[in-house]
């Protein structure tokens, strides 16, 4: 495949003296102004992942399945670049006819999520649009319809928080970290314009790795200073310079303090765990449903309760989930995985005042489950009684009144000493016993008042 000379003109563009970063809000913004930049993130609490490619055709993970060698990346040393004849030709076969973006979004919010991110290149290097540097795309493909461009358009009719992944690292792409890595570093600040200059409004960037390379093989003021230059309110993770440097004596790290504070992004991203309880920092955990990230076929997906637990350890300890569902080839999803979805959504329908915009707290989550709140409202979310109920630290709110989600009585005895609450056996409900507690006056966000206590 081709790559477009164009790509380097993207460095033409650039000015040759130090780059003005004063509109990149990681380093400019005061508290209260990343408050409301994040608001909706922090809300939000539940989105869709969407890992999908031609790699779907063979039921392949996405960029890991591909035999060949992943230069730099894994052990530092520089090889040439080889390529798998069998993954590295799926695009040929990529149809997806039914493939309805609207149907997608439709569908992700009856299941209760608030954003969507959707794979526009992975490792492999195939752009899932229309990329003017590249015809490694989804233009070269059978289906030679813009991908992107229906998701982004039926997010936007829709009302949806709009998320692009996109992945620095690029095992596909003859130039990744060859030499200076000027090349490619070009090509992929070119390709992130696209994304940001053709689709409209975007809310997520969603970075994916860079690999084992120095920072100085890397332009990140000039990607910050492009991408913010153009959405001013867009929010990126943590994953911008993830795995960079060192790989020389001289190079010991990022070359500022601004480079650091900028490529730590807006929230952490823990990979295939629940993320431990933290008030301090936003962060997200992403979690695939299936045996892996993308299509392995029609069974092997997680429980609906399995995933509910997950949602709600999530949001107690004050993070968001990023569910990541793999579409068949076509363009559908399997019906295991849609049956997650679709449960989430029946019980969200129910217990969502429980979940969005809450913040985690005041209670330190654990195998019980967690606490969160909002304005008046205490919410604990019980997945396993202890013997004799929960046991709790002081509350420092007086509570007026407590109800479960099913309207069951809920004893409490609040003291100087603790709280304690508990619940019939017979009204404790799988996969999570909601309570709702009406204080006397709102808890702030950030506020931790212990946890549970000892027996």
């Amino acid at each position: 495949m081709r790559y477009a000379v164009g790509a380097l003109l993207f460095l033409s563009c650039a000015s040759f003296g130090a780059v003005d970063l004063s509109h990149v809000p990681q380093i400019r913004e005061t508290a209260q102004e990343r408050d409301a930049r994040m608001q909706w993130f922090r809300d939000a609490k539940f989105g869709m992942f969407i890992h999908w490619g031609p790699c779907s055709v063979g039921a392949k993970e996405i960029g890991w399945s591909r035999n060949a060698n992943r230069p730099w990346d894994i052990n530092g040393v520089q090889t040439p670049r080889t390529e798998d004849p069998v993954y590295d030709n799926y695009y040929k076969e990529f149809n997806p006819a039914k493939y309805d973006a609207e149907e997608w979004v439709r569908f992700a919010k009856e299941s209760g999520m608030k954003y969507m991110v959707l794979i526009a290149k992975h490792h492999d290097g195939f752009a899932q649009f229309d990329s003017k540097v590249s015809d490694y795309d989804i233009m070269a493909t059978p289906y030679g319809k813009d991908i992107v461009r229906a998701y982004a358009e039926a997010c936007h009719r829709q009302g949806m928080k709009l998320g692009l992944y996109y992945s620095t690292r690029d095992w596909y792409h003859p130039e990744y970290l060859v030499g200076d890595n000027a090349k490619y570093d070009a090509f992929y600040r070119a390709q992130v314009k696209e994304l940001l200059t053709s689709y409209g409004a975007i809310d997520v960037m969603w970075f994916d790795h860079v690999g084992g390379q120095d920072w100085g093989k890397w332009k990140f003021d000039e990607l910050f200073a492009m991408m913010y230059a153009l959405h001013p309110k867009l929010i990126v993770n943590d994953r911008a310079a993830r795995f960079c440097g060192p790989r020389t004596p001289e190079d010991r790290g990022p070359p500022s303090p601004e480079t650091a504070r900028m490529t730590e992004g807006d929230y952490s991203t823990p990979e295939g765990v629940i993320g431990a309880m933290n008030l301090a920092r936003d962060w997200e955990s992403c979690i695939h449903v299936g045996r892996g990230w993308s299509y392995h076929g029609e069974d092997g997906f997680k429980g609906p309760e399995d995933c509910i637990k997950m949602l709600v350890s999530c949001t107690t300890g004050g993070g968001n989930l990023l569910l990541n569902f793999g579409p068949r080839p076509d363009g559908t999803f399997a019906e295991g995985e849609a049956a997650v979805a679709r449960a989430m959504g029946a019980w969200l329908k129910v217990h969502g005042d429980a979940i969005y915009g809450t913040r985690g707290g005041p209670y330190r989550n654990g195998a019980w489950g967690g606490s969160c709140h909002k304005g008046d409202k205490l919410y604990l979310h019980v997945c396993k009684w202890p013997k004799g109920g929960l046991a709790f630290d002081p509350l420092p709110r007086k509570i007026l009144a407590a109800r479960t989600f099913a309207n069951a009585p809920v004893a409490f005895t609040q003291e100087d000493e603790g709280l304690s609450v508990t619940v019939a056996e017979n009204a404790r409900v799988a996969p999570v016993t909601v309570i709702e507690l009406t204080l006397d006056r709102a808890i702030e966000p950030g506020l931790l008042a212990g946890g549970l206590r000892a027996p």
